[in-house]
């Protein structure tokens, strides 16, 4: 029996976050610590990929900026969005491939959107999952020696007004949307965070999720939320 650790953030920067994942991928890869899953909101950012262009960031403004090792170009994270970052290893027999991995993300929150009522589909060649053409999760993953880290974004309540501050994805057709605007009324965060959990971890054969807290990972976050406004990770 599997368990996949699950540990809410809940609010945290990105920076702080970013260490995080980068301590848990070395215990991930060492054996220290089983698989796992961070849920968090965090304040308002820009990342970008590798290989994305800052020519797409339109409008920094006081808006920390990562460039970062994920797979994609620039994006947005802030209040009102769930960010998801899966520390898994592919190296298990049930998850040899990234391209499964990468299906499985995607089905699981096509399923946790169908349970809000929405339908959600894939666009190739274009990442990410999208409401007819418009785009309301960015998918952007890195795999180092087999273990998973970075991973996705759902627009629950976002203030969509900050993507207008970028060419998201790189892209400057898209258009960009979110959970509540799409339904036209509040969504419980809460309710988001939970269901699409419990789809990850029955979409990758999980047999439960276990509080990661319980296992006795040190996964503090330092106190300052302050990080510089450009960066690398």
């Amino acid at each position: 029996m599997r368990a996949l650790l699950l540990h809410d953030l809940g609010v945290a920067d990105y920076g702080h976050v970013l260490e995080l994942q980068e301590r848990l991928v070395e215990m991930r890869q060492r054996g220290d610590v089983s698989d796992l899953v961070l849920l968090v909101e965090h304040p308002h950012v820009f990342t970008i990929g590798r290989g994305g262009n800052e020519r797409h960031l339109l409008d920094q403004g006081d808006i920390p900026l990562f460039r970062v090792t994920r797979g994609g170009d620039i994006t947005y994270h802030g209040p009102g969005q769930m960010v998801a970052y899966p520390i898994i290893d592919l190296r298990s027999h049930l998850r040899k491939a990234v391209h499964r991995y990468l299906r499985e993300l995607e089905e699981s929150t096509i399923a946790t959107l169908s349970d809000f009522g929405m339908s959600a589909r894939r666009m190739p060649p274009w990442t990410g999952l999208w409401i007819e053409n418009r785009k309301i999760a960015s998918i952007g993953i890195r795999v180092r020696k087999g273990v998973t880290f970075h991973g996705l974004a759902l627009n629950v309540s976002t203030d969509l007004a900050y993507f207008e501050r970028i060419v998201p994805c790189g892209l400057s057709w898209a258009e960009m949307t979110s959970m509540e605007k799409e339904l036209g009324r509040r969504v419980p965060f809460s309710d988001v965070k939970e269901r699409w959990a419990r789809a990850f971890a029955e979409r990758l054969g999980y047999s439960e999720l276990k509080p990661l807290c319980q296992e006795g990972i040190p996964i503090g976050l330092k106190s300052d939320s302050r990080v510089a406004p450009t960066t690398s990770g």
